[in-house]
């Protein structure tokens, strides 16, 4: 079975951090990328970033760099979304994904595993 599992979402001020893990097991281990995307209410899923598993290259969406990044734990089969300067427009449901297929890939079609999603929600 191919699973991932986020955590680690909340409610935080503007400016504060958060650093949401996406925990992977089953098929998902083989990937080659780790992906983020999130939703808010009302809009489309979007890219956020993306990480290659084995050699850890990353790439973001304009709006989070310098702001996001995304690492991974091997050992862990883990990846991390480090969130710093979080604004209220970051608020979203933030889904990892994972790809068998493709390096950093920045669309949703791209990704074969997905995670259920964790509420990220910034207040002003």
């Amino acid at each position: 079975q191919a699973q991932l599992v986020e955590s680690g979402g909340g409610l935080v001020q503007a400016g504060g951090p958060l650093r949401p893990p996406c925990a992977a097991s089953g098929r998902t281990i083989s990937s080659r990328t780790m992906g983020w995307f999130r939703q808010a209410t009302g809009k489309e899923r979007e890219f956020v970033g993306a990480i290659t598993w084995n050699g850890g290259t990353t790439t973001y969406t304009d709006s989070v760099k310098g702001r996001f990044t995304i690492s991974r734990d091997a050992a862990k089969n883990t990846a991390y979304l480090q969130m710093n300067s979080l604004e209220p427009e970051d608020t979203a449901v933030y889904c990892c994904a994972a790809s068998r297929r493709v390096y950093r890939g920045t669309r949703r079609d791209e990704y074969d595993y997905w995670g259920q999603g964790t509420q990220v929600t910034v207040s002003s």
